[in-house]
């Protein structure tokens, strides 16, 4: 089952389950989050309260996808109501590609010293996937931020005025919610574009966190399917115009990754604070290319396509360049 999430014409949120070339509106649920909810307790399935809440109005998919309607695409999951309940975050290092592209970026200085980035990546490989039920070892983790930061297909990317560059890293998402009885429960996945600066990154390994904290997108369908996450083969393109400026076949799931999908969802949820009841978390898997490792730099309107032909249509998202002078913001004191 694959859903999607979308604002009408009149800007009220609408879900719609792909059905063909048809996306079938849904007419009790306005949010995949309140589904969500509803089958964890009812006890129904997510498929049951689908089918009692079709409508029977359906739309194009390939105008809606190609931004030919006045339908605009969502995120395929969020938090409807409170940005702050939503967790964007992801996992790095997964993927020996992405490795050796942060590898050049941060090389050591001394010929022939490995640098903590390979040597976190070799320490995956080794411990990995330690098998059902065992703790492997732990992935690098980074912070995106909370739900403001989470944009849908066709919607902006951003490079803001105090960012150095910004750029396209393709992925896929895991997509969680947390159950009353603080538990997490894993919905599905979708395609993502992580998107990071890569520029601060490079000035200094320890500058990631901050190149991190940046927009990214999901969608444009959210795949309920627990084991599509296994092998997944796709194309990552960035048009200038129309035109192709950079592509590459990309891979991912756990049969081209150091860790087991097990490993990394034990090593994010092992935190308290990261299972609050109710929470959304957004997970993002990490990437084996990125256009930035073969010396592309995006610019505006240049847009960047992510296709995993198994998750359905291509996610795209244009780049959006703030030109505006960086200033300073004034923190307020109480008196």
């Amino acid at each position: 089952m694959r859903l999607v999430q979308l604002l009408s014409p009149s800007k009220e949120r609408k879900v719609a389950l792909v059905s063909g070339e048809k996306l079938h509106l849904l007419n009790i649920f306005t949010s995949v989050y309140d589904l969500v909810n509803q089958a964890m307790d009812t006890k129904k399935s997510m498929k049951e309260l689908v089918e009692l809440s079709l409508s029977g109005q359906k739309l194009n998919y390939e105008e809606v996808w190609a931004g030919k309607t006045d339908w605009q695409w969502l995120p395929c999951f969020d938090h409807p109501t409170d940005v702050n309940k939503c967790m964007v975050a992801g996992t790095g290092l997964t993927h020996k590609a992405s490795a050796e592209n942060r590898d050049k970026m941060n090389a050591a200085a001394d010929a022939g010293t490995q640098t903590d980035s390979m040597k976190m990546y070799f320490m995956g490989e080794e411990g990995g996937k330690p098998g059902a039920g065992k703790v492997g070892t732990q992935p690098e983790w980074f912070y995106k931020g909370n739900g403001t930061v989470l944009k849908g297909h066709l919607e902006p990317l951003d490079i803001p005025n105090y960012a150095l560059d910004g750029g396209e890293e393709p992925e896929i998402a895991g997509i969680y919610v947390i159950n009353k009885n603080g538990e997490p429960v894993r919905i599905g996945f979708a395609t993502g574009n992580e998107y990071s600066d890569h520029v601060m990154e490079k000035i200094n390994y320890l500058y990631l966190a901050p190149s991190k904290i940046r927009t990214c997108s999901i969608g444009p369908e959210l795949v309920i399917d627990e084991n599509i996450f296994n092998n997944l083969r796709g194309m990552v393109t960035v048009k200038k115009g129309g035109k192709v400026l950079w592509e590459k076949e990309v891979k991912t799931g756990e049969a081209n990754m150091a860790h087991s999908l097990e490993n990394l969802e034990y090593h994010h949820f092992k935190y308290d604070n990261h299972r609050v009841p109710g929470q959304v978390h957004i997970h993002f898997f990490g990437t084996g290319a990125f256009s930035y490792g073969a010396g592309i730099k995006l610019e505006q309107d240049d847009s960047m396509v992510i296709d995993w032909p198994q998750m359905g249509k291509a996610l795209i998202n244009p780049i959006k360049h703030d030109e505006s002078t960086e200033k300073q913001i004034k923190v307020l004191s109480l008196k």
